[in-house]
């Protein structure tokens, strides 16, 4: 049997803008870091990463040792003809684990930075990614909030991450308001309030927003009929 073989290759574009055909080109084993998370996961880390370029792009295969490298020679051709920046390749299962720390050490490096992180999670259609980005920094700026984004560019899921200090006057005010709009925008982009987090306690407000207020109207009469006494999940949808 042929060697079972991992390549990781590290793209780094001027912008994410920059970066759209290669993340369309390649789904399902893309992750992503974006703009400032950049900056930010270097200081942290120092990985040695491109922190003047817009996005990276980590891109993953595994396989038979042959298929494999098939595979990274095609990805790393597409790229630098696409005109990133750069293309890191990793050469063993290592320098592979060593590629994706940039996207796993970004929510720690990013934690730092503030008393309060608020992790999010949207998700929008593929080709709305950019756009969903962009949109999130504008929120951002125009409330003046620090946030990073990074995310799995693979199904177009996004952890746009708000950095506050809830000592400072306004912060949390502007930081709900903040969430909100990047949930409204995700949901005008055709995407979805939670691409894997799931709705829990925090989002229950914005769950009207998402699905109308039949759909939730529905919801609370299934959980009525099953749990009329309100005794299961109490404070939760329907109870």
């Amino acid at each position: 049997m042929d060697r079972i073989a991992q390549h990781k290759i590290l793209l780094s574009g001027s912008s994410f803008d920059h970066c759209r055909e290669q993340v369309q080109r390649f789904l399902d084993r893309t992750t992503l870091v974006i703009y400032d998370s950049i900056q930010v996961v270097e200081e942290y880390a120092g990985l040695g990463l491109d922190t003047a370029a817009g996005a990276l792009l980590v891109f993953g295969d595994d396989g038979t040792a042959e298929a494999s490298n098939a595979t990274a020679d095609r990805i790393d051709a597409i790229c630098v003809d696409l005109g990133a920046r750069s293309t890191t390749r990793a050469d063993s299962v290592t320098r592979a684990k060593d590629l994706l720390e940039a996207r796993r050490c970004t929510l720690p490096a990013l934690s730092r930075r503030a008393p309060v992180t608020i992790l999010e999670d949207v998700g929008v259609p593929r080709s709305k990614l950019v756009a969903m980005v962009n949109r999130i920094k504008d929120i951002a700026e125009t409330h003046q909030i620090e946030c990073g984004v990074f995310g799995h560019a693979g199904d177009g899921n996004l952890h746009p991450t708000l950095l506050i200090d809830p000592t400072e006057h306004g912060a949390v005010e502007r930081a709900e308001l903040a969430v909100g709009e990047i949930f409204e925008a995700a949901i005008a982009l055709g995407g979805t309030i939670s691409g894997e987090h799931g709705i829990g306690i925090t989002k229950q407000p914005y769950l009207e927003l998402q699905l109308g207020k039949e759909q939730v109207a529905l919801l609370r009469r299934i959980k009525q009929a099953f749990d009329p006494s309100g005794i299961l999940n109490p404070g939760k949808l329907g109870s």
